[in-house]
């Protein structure tokens, strides 16, 4: 009782309940709510403090970045949901929200097109692919009906792995990634193969099992995306939509790291993700994780990343 207060208490106050309502809209940083709500950063941090004192929100930390969120489980998450659906939403917030999503998105929407035709040389300097797309392959089935490349970007998940697919369909938001993809997929060697233009939170298709969706993915790709995202949980949850009964998703990503520059030169939102954090994605999605692999560097030092590759399995007697 004395808790279920104390959350009460915490929400109670006009400017941590707006605060609360953001943050079951996405993960935000303290100068994001300082931007919506138009306070001060004293003011701001000690909301967030009572509001994570009472259960209500969650606090991470990336490097000098730290992040937060309205609780995702227990009394808090079902309080939180409570006051948003009796509340309605702060539309003056909200719409300074969508403001700030869409800098966010013109910043990597301006970064992708600059560096639309050195991509492959980038994701060179990250990782060990060759290591990468050998796990990839060892963990997908060799025939594949239906395939999505979630962020497709330049089609290199399209080219080596489509072959074993019946159909694969690769998604992207940048014209100019999808420009280079098209042309590295000749329509003579890989005509099962087609790409679009779509918005990863808002896939082109219908629920898996639809006539509309061919029955849905068996198998969905999340290479080297979820670091870009806002909110890459609820990408999982979408992908997870159009995925078969007992389809199969992977995640290929960065491990948690500290390498700040990636954010201000290539416009990293996160710095890698825990087996944990990810876990907890798919469990929310209704998939289960089912094995993972860690793809070291080929040098060690502090500059280097490791890949983390997750895969998930969605529950054959669950419907999508």
């Amino acid at each position: 009782m004395e808790r279920l207060v104390a959350m009460l208490r915490a929400a109670g106050d006009p400017t941590r309940l707006r605060l609360l309502l953001l943050l079951r809209e996405a993960e935000l940083t303290v100068s994001e709510l300082i931007e919506i709500v138009g306070q001060s950063q004293p003011r701001v941090s000690r909301h967030l403090k009572l509001l994570g004192e009472a259960g209500l929100l969650e606090r991470f930390k990336e490097g000098s970045w730290v992040f937060y969120r309205a609780a995702g489980r227990g009394t808090g998450a079902e309080l939180g949901r409570t006051v948003a659906e009796l509340s309605g939403g702060h539309a003056a917030d909200l719409a300074r929200l969508s403001h700030v999503r869409a800098q966010r998105a013109a910043r990597a929407a301006d970064y992708f097109k600059a560096n639309a035709a050195e991509w492959a040389r980038i994701r060179a300097l990250h990782a060990p692919e060759k290591d990468v797309e050998a796990a990839i392959l060892t963990r997908l089935p060799q025939k594949i009906g239906g395939l999505l490349d979630i962020g497709t970007g330049t089609g290199r998940m399209l080219e080596l792995v489509a072959p074993r697919a019946a159909r694969a369909i690769g998604i992207d938001v940048s014209p100019e990634m999808l420009a280079i993809a098209r042309d590295r997929l000749p329509g003579e060697t890989l005509g099962h193969v087609q790409v679009r233009l779509g918005d990863l939170y808002r896939l082109p298709f219908t629920d898996a099992g639809t006539g509309e969706n061919e029955a849905g993915f068996d198998v969905v790709l999340f290479h080297q995306v979820l670091h870009y995202l806002d909110d890459p949980g609820a990408a999982v949850a979408e992908a997870a939509r159009v995925m078969t009964r007992g389809g199969r998703l992977l995640i290929a990503d960065f491990a948690p790291h500290g390498l700040e520059f990636l954010r201000d030169e290539y416009a990293h939102r996160r710095l890698g993700f825990s087996d944990r954090e990810v876990e907890g994605w798919l469990s929310a999605a209704g998939l289960t994780l089912s094995a993972t692999d860690t793809i070291a560097p080929e040098q060690s030092g502090a500059d280097k990343l490791t890949v983390k590759v997750w895969f998930a399995t969605r529950n054959k007697n669950e419907a999508p």
